[in-house]
């Protein structure tokens, strides 16, 4: 389950539930997003694509580091189908920006109920540590922030205090 971060407003989200799964050579993730989905700014269905600054909008996110290594993994996963991924040495250090290798994601509406699922490539086996979070644009244009753990201060997904989860290496 994430949590709104304390200074986001309220808006028409009423909880939003996540699933990890991490494969051999992948990672899996399924949001779902419940609440008055009539008030969501929700960006139509496009061709599955590389895009640029989709935070901006209601945008899933799944950030992924190696333990004890600074570096790490972003990817971004759209309801409109388009998908980003990013590279970073260290906190918010773009190491490089790489549309190389595609997601998957499928969306779905239910009355009350959008469920975004999500695969991203992801290398290697050893254990990892994950960050989930989501920003939700309402029709008015405003952004709430949730995350499975918020660090201190203003909204950072980042942030390593953001990295909540932990997950054992891939046993094969």
């Amino acid at each position: 389950m994430l949590e709104r971060h304390p200074q986001s407003p309220a808006g028409a989200v009423r909880r939003i539930e996540v699933r990890v799964r991490r494969h051999a050579d992948a990672i899996g993730v399924s949001y779902a997003i419940e609440g008055e989905l009539d008030r969501l700014a929700l960006p139509p269905a496009r061709p599955p694509r590389a895009a640029e600054r989709l935070w901006e909008h209601t945008c899933c996110e799944l950030f992924v580091a190696r333990k004890g290594e600074p570096g790490y993994l972003e990817f971004n996963f759209s309801p409109s189908g388009e998908w980003a991924r990013y590279v970073f040495s260290e906190y918010r250090k773009p190491a490089l920006a790489t549309h190389a290798t595609a997601s998957r994601i499928t969306v779905r509406r239910e009355a009350s109920r959008l469920v975004l699922e999500a695969s991203a490539p992801l290398k290697g086996d050893g254990a990892i540590r994950v960050a989930i979070s989501a920003v939700v644009e309402d029709r008015d244009g405003v952004l709430s922030y949730w995350a499975l753990r918020h660090a201190a201060g203003e909204p950072d997904f980042h942030h390593r205090d953001a990295f909540a989860m932990e997950l054992d290496e891939v046993r094969h």
